[in-house]
């Protein structure tokens, strides 16, 4: 089963900082999960929502602000939003990264820096997983890069369970917790694919999940994901 931190360990530190992936790292989890947008000078930055207001003592749309802007701002104790590049920097390849495309047009910038990550350091194809709710900006990585492994996620649970993740040649399908079931899940493995499920972290849930036969989960604890 594998364990995945998500954004780090957020549940600990604050969200998608190095902070909190320099936890999760200490935690032995498999994977790390997080969230890249685009910003105004165009660089992929680490950062979950649209705006900045939420996890940071800033206002406005990352999209319209440029890296020194981001930088200047306080993540959490005293953490910056960190780039793309960063994060691959403090993990080297001490364990597997999960990036979820989030604005618009991070596919092929992401791509490119994955294909670079194998080309001229020690990471494989099998290191990263992109994956995103926008399954076109998936198409797009499938379309760059199939080496890459996709990771499709969704919602709720389609008519036709796991085909539309097929349909994108996805490895994993990766569902809510709050609509799982196991004809989904059997229905994924019949179609080759692993299920990851968001985000778990009561350890009744954890449990039920593994009776299910989910093969990873993401938590904001992941020391409580134990084998």
């Amino acid at each position: 089963m594998v364990k995945i931190g998500h954004r780090g360990a957020c549940g600990y530190e604050p969200e998608n900082t190095l902070r909190s992936f320099s936890m999760a790292l200490d935690l032995g989890v498999d994977m790390i999960e997080f969230d890249v947008h685009k910003c105004r000078s165009g660089e992929l930055v680490v950062i979950h929502d649209d705006r900045v207001d939420r996890t940071t003592n800033g206002k406005g749309y990352v999209s319209g602000m440029d890296l020194r802007e981001l930088k200047n701002l306080d993540a959490g104790k005293g953490e910056k939003i960190p780039l793309l590049s960063e994060v691959i920097g403090l993990v080297d390849g001490r364990t597997r990264l999960n990036i979820e495309l989030k604005g618009p047009g991070t596919a092929v910038d992401t791509c490119r820096v994955i294909s670079d990550c194998v080309k001229t350091k020690k990471w494989a194809w099998k290191d990263f997983l992109v994956s995103s709710f926008n399954h076109y900006e998936l198409r797009i990585i499938r379309r760059e890069e199939p080496r890459i492994f996709i990771g499709a996620l969704i919602t709720g649970i389609p008519i036709g369970y796991s085909k539309f993740a097929e349909r994108v040649g996805a490895y994993a399908v990766i569902p809510s917790i709050e609509f799982i079931n196991k004809k989904f899940i059997d229905d994924s493995h019949k179609r080759g694919m692993k299920v990851f499920v968001y985000t778990v972290n009561e350890p009744e849930d954890i449990i039920r999940m593994k009776d299910m036969g989910v093969d990873g989960m993401f938590s904001n604890f992941p020391d409580r994901l134990r084998d």
